[in-house]
């Protein structure tokens, strides 16, 4: 018996190896995925700008990454003992200006580097409400708890989404051949609003990505993240404390679904190869200073320059570099 409705996953996506480039933007279902693939040894960036939640600031973010925009402190805001970017999440706000500046322009410079060259951008859109300064009629991507007078609340409309990502897609196509997009709705409900008016939001989402695709089909995807937990993994065993955001069992479980739609086989062998590495240099020996152990580690620094050979993009350095000390001990 099946006690669920498995979603169909697409068959169309691409697939992608460690020697790839990605980025990925988003919710913070965005940063579960890209810390997966991280230990999965793949090379990305994730979000530069911290968590963003809406299309619209997500997308103002990727144009300020193509122009190489660097901030200044006219750009910032203080409020509540501390500098806040209206664009930027709290985790780059301090109570020194320069403090700001350095973390957001160190994150802009290196992921302007790479935003040309990406084989695979990855969005995860979280909810299509905004709010926009009514001083500056500005959408910001983070409110850093100021009164709700000073903002305008509005949720998106399909059109305004489609037509924001039809004009960014096509410069970034049109400069980059060779991108692949990746849309995502990110499964977590935004139950402050309400059950009904978090639908309207999501399925919002859901059309606009579904025009996109239409309007770029070699280049513009979707992963079923959002179905994948909300209808195979029906259930709050699945779910965080606070039933709205997933477990680490359920991200795991979406996780496990995007490796079997995602990744190449070469990909596969490379996160097996690096997976035994890793469980070999934890392995705690009863006598570290022995010739048995010393072989055991010339060992894992051979399998590491073997994987190496073949996969010559991959970064073994923090691993031969243990391997290298303990050798020495």
């Amino acid at each position: 018996m099946n006690f669920s409705t498995p979603v169909e996953l697409p068959s169309d996506l691409p697939r992608f190896t460690q020697a790839d480039e990605l980025l990925l933007m988003g919710s913070c279902f965005a940063t579960n995925i890209g810390a997966l693939l991280a230990d999965a040894r793949f090379r990305l960036d994730v979000n530069p700008f911290g968590v963003l939640y809406n299309p619209l600031s997500v997308s103002a973010a990727l144009r300020e990454l193509v122009t190489g925009r660097l901030y200044k402190e006219e750009d910032l805001f203080f409020f509540r003992e501390c500098w806040h970017s209206p664009m930027h999440h709290g985790d780059f706000s301090s109570p020194s200006a320069e403090e700001v500046l350095q973390r957001i322009n160190a994150r802009l410079q290196t992921a302007h580097e790479c935003i040309h060259h990406l084989n695979c951008l990855m969005l995860t859109f979280g909810t299509a409400w905004v709010y926009e300064q009514k001083s500056t009629g500005h959408v910001v991507a983070n409110c850093h708890k100021q009164p709700e007078s000073v903002f305008t609340r509005r949720r998106l409309s399909v059109q305004e989404i489609v037509s924001d990502y039809t004009s960014l897609f096509s410069g970034l196509i049109a400069r980059n051949p060779k991108l692949k997009v990746i849309l995502t709705v990110s499964p977590i409900r935004h139950v402050r609003d309400g059950m009904h008016v978090n639908q309207l939001s999501k399925a919002t989402l859901l059309l606009a990505i579904d025009q996109l695709q239409a309007s770029f089909p070699e280049h513009v995807f979707y992963f079923p993240a959002y179905e994948l937990l909300l209808d195979e993994l029906r259930d709050y065993r699945f779910y965080a404390d606070d039933m709205v955001h997933p477990s680490p069992l359920a991200v795991r479980y979406v996780w496990e679904k995007f490796v079997q739609t995602c990744l190449s086989e070469d990909a596969l062998e490379i996160m097996q190869e690096s997976e035994n590495i890793n469980k070999a240099l934890s392995h705690k020996p009863f006598h570290p200073e022995s010739d048995e152990y010393k072989r055991f580690l010339g060992q894992i620094v051979l399998k590491i320059d073997r994987l190496n050979k073949k996969y010559p993009y991959l970064d073994f350095k923090k691993e031969k570099d243990i391997c290298r000390i303990r050798l020495k001990q």
